[in-house]
């Protein structure tokens, strides 16, 4: 079962391709460290969690984390983050940067997990990894799923920050829980301020959270790097000089971080 703590830390590994620099490696393992990464299992057993939360791109490293997590005896909440599309029959390939925005759906337990991977497939083979509310609507189950909104690439930030005209959110047949952060960025506060007001307009729930993608604040430099060499493309090259990384800015997205504002 889905449980919460005052402050969720939220995990990406590896299987997320060019996000984090977290890995489903088993504890100990020695050849984490020589690739500069950082085994997500380690953190867990030196800190004493109990649960993780995954918020991941794609299903591919659910089945791993589930084996690893449990081998360690630390409950597993997965989350799939995946995009929300006006309309998933007119859905271009490369998605439309202007309308498409982010959602988080969470398993609640065994069955959800197994409705979360229809959910998947189906926006796989259908929207090219997206969704629209009609067909987040027909999977929706109340006691399998928990829809969330993250801080970040949400419709509310993507029409504030990124002047995109994403259309309002349809949560006319579920109840959003809404995240909420602070790392330090120069429009967390303006966006918070956003979330809370909405939240309130719609009597929606709110809940404290923090983004991890790699372990200290001295990793983000790698980061960094590891984001550039994942996000290459032909004719638009990435260096250290010139990242051109939208809104990675700051080293905050840490478990570092999170632990000093859990004290």
């Amino acid at each position: 079962m889905v449980s919460w703590v005052f402050m969720l830390p939220l995990f990406k590994t590896h299987y997320s391709v060019g996000k984090s620099l977290l890995t489903l490696k088993p504890a100990k393992d020695p050849t984490t460290e020589k690739i500069g990464t950082t085994s997500l299992l380690d953190i867990c057993v030196e800190n004493n969690l109990s649960t993780v939360t995954l918020v991941e791109d794609s299903l591919i490293g659910f089945l791993e984390a589930k084996k690893q997590f449990d081998a360690i005896n630390v409950n597993l909440v997965f989350g799939l983050r995946l995009s929300l599309c006006t309309d998933m029959s007119h859905a271009p390939a490369k998605g439309d940067p202007l309308t498409d925005h982010k959602i988080i759906v969470f398993a609640k337990n065994g069955e959800g997990c197994l409705l979360l991977n229809k959910l998947y497939s189906f926006a796989q083979t259908k929207g090219f990894g997206r969704i629209d509310s009609e067909g987040l609507k027909s999977f929706y189950n109340e006691s399998l799923l928990l829809i969330a909104i993250p801080f970040y690439d949400s419709f509310l930030f993507n029409n504030a920050f990124v002047y995109d005209s994403c259309c309002l959110l349809d949560h006319s047949f579920f109840s959003p829980l809404l995240f909420l952060e602070n790392n330090l960025l120069p429009f967390d506060l303006t966006q918070r301020e956003m979330v809370t007001s909405y939240s309130s307009k719609y009597s929606l729930e709110t809940l404290e959270t923090k983004s991890v993608y790699y372990e200290n604040r001295s990793d983000f430099e790698a980061y960094q790097t590891y984001k550039c060499i994942c996000s290459r493309t032909p004719g638009r090259s990435k260096t250290l000089d010139m990242p051109n990384l939208d809104h990675c800015g700051s080293p905050e997205f840490c478990f570092e971080s999170y632990l000093e504002n859990e004290s």
